[in-house]
């Protein structure tokens, strides 16, 4: 008789020591701080209470979330207000086990309402700042490029944040994928690179494999965001495996947005034992049910975890982060400790 693999607990896979790599600061604005900021600004929401608002979170696809995402963005406006929003981030996601992070934030969502880039950045650089120094949880900020937006549009923003490169690490393409194939935005991602910052791109979650060959081939991103209907093409997964591509796999953000019926049809676990590097993250979970512990636990649940499988999953997102060679060994060092 063989003993069953041991199966974390909850309390366990909030402590698991681990990175968040597919987490778009915009999609932390809970329903109360929305409106918080939206009383601060003097703005009306079109809904009168919180619970109404969070009843607006019952999506039918990835358009439908974006419709209200960027609704209820507008009530960021200063420098305060992104500070606030990633504050209260970190500060939910140090307590489910988030070492390093590397949010995503969409400059073209603000920009184009009169939002200076600076703000953002200035916010969002003071929390994560606090962050380093209250809860010693590290950062790098991955600048994305809003793909159902001119290109040239995408060219001029990273003409302007090439100008604060200090804290952006890598550039990103997210919004709504269907339509809008990576191949477009080819210039701009040579040219970032070029500038010495990674590239990372969505692709595969709503669009088809396809997307995901020109990414990797067109783009030359270190990893895919969802990338989930990878699970399609066997050749591409043998590639995904063989060249080590690291999918930023969000389980909830995919069940919510309807990529998948339900979790237990979730193609991860396939992923995982065809050996590609899946880690899992929370994407926009303000509106998509939970937090990246949160997320953990959800896969345990639908498609079972064990201790070795929670422990793969963390070490890949501590290996496929762009944070410092150093810092990356200090968190697998705590890795290791870690106990289920």
């Amino acid at each position: 008789m063989t003993d069953t693999p041991a199966t974390p607990s909850d309390a366990a896979l909030y402590a698991l020591p681990k990175a968040e790599l597919h987490l778009h600061i915009e999609g932390t604005l809970e329903p109360d701080l929305a409106f918080e900021l939206a009383a601060r600004n003097g703005i009306r929401l079109p809904y009168d209470t919180v619970d109404d608002l969070r009843r607006q979170y019952d999506f039918s696809d990835l358009q439908s979330f974006l419709d209200l995402y960027y609704e209820t963005l507008d009530v960021l406006r200063t420098e305060a207000d992104f500070a606030e929003l990633t504050r209260r981030y970190v500060a939910t996601a140090a307590a489910q086990g988030v070492r390093h992070v590397e949010p995503f934030f969409d400059p073209q969502a603000h920009t184009s309402r009169g939002v200076a880039l600076e703000t953002v950045l200035g916010g969002m650089t003071a929390a994560l700042d606090e962050a380093e120094r209250d809860l010693g949880v590290t950062s790098g900020i991955i600048l994305s490029f809003l793909r159902d937006r001119p290109v040239e549009e995408a060219e001029a923003t990273l003409t302007a944040a090439l100008q604060r490169s200090d804290r952006i690490i890598a550039v990103g393409l997210d919004s709504a994928e269907v339509g809008y194939p990576p191949a477009l935005f080819e210039k701009v991602f040579a040219r970032a690179r070029d500038a010495g910052l990674h590239a990372v791109a969505h692709a595969g979650e709503e669009g088809p494999p396809e997307y995901v060959l020109e990414a990797l081939d067109l783009l030359e991103v270190e990893r895919i965001d969802h990338g989930i209907r990878s699970a399609e093409s066997p050749g591409l997964v043998d590639r995904l495996a063989r060249d080590r591509i690291p999918l930023t796999i969000c389980p909830l953000s995919n069940v919510r947005l309807r990529t998948v019926p339900e979790l237990a049809a979730h193609p991860l676990r396939r992923l995982d034992a065809a050996g590609v590097r899946v880690t899992i993250n929370s994407d926009d979970p303000a509106y998509f049910g939970g937090y990246l512990g949160d997320n953990f636990i959800a896969v345990r649940d639908a498609l079972g975890m064990t201790e070795a499988e929670a422990r793969r999953y963390a070490r890949n997102s501590l290996t496929a982060s762009f944070a410092p060679e150093e810092r990356v060994a200090e968190l697998l060092a705590e890795l290791d400790a870690w106990r289920a």
